[in-house]
């Protein structure tokens, strides 16, 4: 039995999630969708690996 390779694309995506829930359970300003200097990266990061992984995702169930 082999070990099961590592996605890291879907770890970077997953842990970019989890940064950016935790900055807007205690941002104030996130949640109230104010510009925020800190969690503008953060959430930036979120969305664009979403979209990578997303992206991936659709090539290949198209095959």
């Amino acid at each position: 039995m082999s070990a099961r390779p590592t996605d890291d694309l879907f770890v970077r995506y997953m842990k970019a999630f989890e940064d950016s829930t935790t900055h807007l359970g205690g941002c104030a300003a996130c949640q109230a969708e104010v510009p925020c200097e800190v969690g503008a990266p953060i959430h930036e990061r979120f969305v664009k690996l979403q979209d990578a992984y997303q992206a991936r995702q659709s090539a290949q169930r198209r095959g």
